[in-house]
Formats: structure tokens, sequence, C-alpha cells
């Protein structure tokens, strides 16, 4: 069983940057690891995604070139850096591990395939 522990979260004014922290229990280095978001009144959502080692990640549109997703596998912690954040970046911000997979797959951007999930973090951001 793995439990997921985020961090990081806060206000800040459009424009500006916050890292996100993902702490895990229990060894994460074989797992797809991802974040998601979800704002009020929608469906959470893909953000991010990065493969067991790091060598691979993905990205929701959305967040392409201002948003990096990262992991320390030591550390057994993912990372999501947020620049240029803007008001509709908003909500409260997963962190999810997928205990089936190793390297992304079709189905990555799918919360569905994801087996432990944080409790979240709230990512505020005025305009």
């Amino acid at each position: 069983q793995v439990q997921l522990v985020e961090s990081g979260g806060g206000l800040v004014q459009a424009g500006g940057s916050l890292r996100l922290s993902c702490a895990a229990s229990g060894r994460i280095s074989s797992y797809v690891m991802g974040w998601f978001r979800q704002a009020p009144g929608k469906e959470r959502e893909f953000v991010a995604a990065i493969s067991y080692r790091g060598g691979s990640t993905y990205y929701a549109d959305f967040v392409k070139g201002r948003f990096t997703i990262s992991r320390d596998n030591a550390k057994n912690s993912v990372y999501l850096q947020m620049n240029s954040l803007k008001p509709e970046d908003t909500a409260v911000y997963y962190c999810a591990a997928d205990v089936t997979h190793s390297i992304l797959v079709a189905t990555t951007t799918s919360r569905f395939e994801y087996d432990y999930w944080g409790q979240g973090t709230q990512v505020t951001v005025s305009s």
C-alpha cells in the first residue's frame, strides 16, 4: 500500500510560481506517477505524468511549457513545478500512483488508471 501526501499549495498572484511536492510512504520507484487537479464544480482532470525513472513525461496541453513534473525515487517523492500561473489554474491538486504501469501508456491520462491518491493541496491564483 502507498500513502501519498501533497504539500506546497497556497495563494499566488497570476504570473507567479509554486512547487508542489508529493511524499510517498512506500517505494514508488516502479510506478508511473501523475498529477491531477479538480476545480469547484468540475471533474478531476489530468495535469502531468512521469515514468518510473523519469525518462518520459507527458503534459496536458493547457500546462505545456509552464509546468514541469519530476521525481526523486531515492526520496520517494514527486514534484510539480508550476510557473506562469493563471487564475484558471486554481484547483485542488492531487498526486496519484499507477502501480500497474512503469512506463507511460495511452491511458496514463485517465484518472481511472491510478490506484492511490493523496488528499490534495489547494492552489489559488489571484488575478
